[in-house]
């Protein structure tokens, strides 16, 4: 009895330490949403990005440093449950890795850019997805996204011993989309299709009397020869003819 109540003993305190070290689940949560901007942009909400309010004064805790990281991680609506933070930064995936994964990390920034009392001429927002020059490949990149979505963003704090702190999930956000073309009509009707084929041959007929009636009008007006005169229109507005030259052959 002695032998096994020592080994319960010494289990319960293994256990809270392996509870300790489950990825995440140490984190500190800062009790902050991120939301779209409301301040009236134009392209605020596009096809490939949307535009936040900066989480301006939420990182002031005692557990985040000013060289600590934060990022903006981007995930699919459904994979926000299989999140899983990091451990190292060479963990951190790229926008390429969102097919695989369903989230990336990008917009990497300080609390220092982040402050609380910022000059009231400062636009506040951040752009998702407004980086055209570098790779979906390239951590950290902020490319265009690649599809509509629906998409939740929040932030999170990493050091150099890992995730330390994590905002809120944001709710879901939707890209436009672009209208689709309105499907062909069905197989024509039989009368639609005389009626067109038709409209083709009186087209056709109409083409050819033209070009026959100029080519006609062009074989029978006279020529100038050398003898006629030459009426030069000058751009004065007044006409003055040439008579022929003198002997001219």
């Amino acid at each position: 009895m002695g032998h096994s109540g020592g080994q319960s003993q010494l289990l319960v305190p293994l256990l809270v330490l392996l509870t300790c070290l489950q990825p995440g689940k140490g984190l500190e949560r800062i009790s902050y949403v991120p939301q779209l901007s409301r301040t009236s942009l134009a392209g605020k909400l596009t096809q490939s990005t949307f535009t936040l309010e900066q989480p301006r004064g939420q990182f002031r805790h005692l557990s985040i440093s000013d060289f600590d990281p934060i990022w903006l991680v981007v995930a699919d609506s459904k994979a926000t449950q299989n999140f899983t933070p990091p451990q190292r930064e060479e963990d951190i995936p790229a926008q390429a890795d969102l097919a695989r994964r369903g989230y990336y990390l990008t917009l990497r920034a300080n609390r220092a850019l982040y402050p609380g009392d910022p000059a009231s001429n400062q636009l506040q927002v951040l752009r998702v997805g407004n980086d055209t020059h570098c790779s979906p490949e390239t951590r950290g990149c902020n490319h265009p996204l690649p599809s509509p979505g629906p998409y939740r963003v929040k932030f999170l704090v990493m050091s150099d011993r890992g995730p330390v702190a994590e905002t809120e999930w944001s709710s879901e956000t939707h890209l436009q989309q672009a209208e689709a073309l309105q499907a062909a009509p069905g197989p024509q009707s039989p009368g639609t299709v005389l009626i067109i084929v038709i409209l083709s041959i009186l087209l056709a007929v109409l083409l050819a009397v033209l070009i026959y009636t100029g080519f006609t009008a062009r074989r029978s007006a006279p020529i100038s020869g050398p003898g006629d005169a030459v009426c030069l229109r000058r751009y004065n507005n007044h006409h003055m003819c040439i008579p022929p030259a003198v002997g001219s052959s």
